[in-house]
């Protein structure tokens, strides 16, 4: 079986885009990274998180002073099993225009490890790219931080990395 599996559907209230991965991790060290906004920073293209995490709290995804990335609402959080939120991009007028989608996160124990499937759905059926394309990537930095304790080093992973406040 693959590391990563991806699906899209178009249906119901808009597209839906799927990401599974397998993590070598327990469910909390997984949560933890999902919700520590240092741990993001290193996986997430030097883009950090910040909220309280509990349901109906705000979260808000940047770096401070030079970009922000996106803004939503915590609209369910149950550790260390599965986060629902809802998510709106920032970083361009083109997809700030596509309006507020959501991104459920659900962990489930497989052995010793863990399946992570993120579903980013209630897209438009014309839904910019962009706003589902850094996934793979950002799973693909999540799995390699919590197999290896290392950072993922490819270009785009370290988009923001370097920049001030990071």
């Amino acid at each position: 079986m693959n590391d990563e599996q991806l699906y899209t559907v178009v249906g119901g209230r808009g597209t839906m885009t799927v990401f599974e991965i397998y993590i070598k991790t327990s469910p909390e060290r997984l949560w933890e990274a999902i919700t520590d906004g240092e741990m993001r920073k290193r996986y997430s293209f030097g883009v950090g998180t910040v909220s309280d995490w509990t349901e109906g709290s705000d979260y808000k995804s940047g770096v401070p002073g030079v970009i922000d990335i996106a803004s939503g609402e915590n609209l369910e959080v149950d550790p260390p099993r599965r986060l629902v939120q809802s998510f709106t991009a920032l970083w361009s007028d083109q997809v700030k225009s596509e309006g507020t989608s959501r991104v459920t996160w659900e962990i489930e124990p497989v052995g010793s490890s863990c399946r992570l499937r993120v579903t980013h759905d209630q897209l438009g059926a014309a839904a910019n790219s962009e706003l589902w394309g850094g996934w793979p990537m950002i799973l693909s930095g999540l799995k390699t931080l919590l197999e290896t304790g290392e950072d993922l080093d490819t270009p785009g992973s370290l988009r923001y990395s370097g920049a001030a406040g990071a």
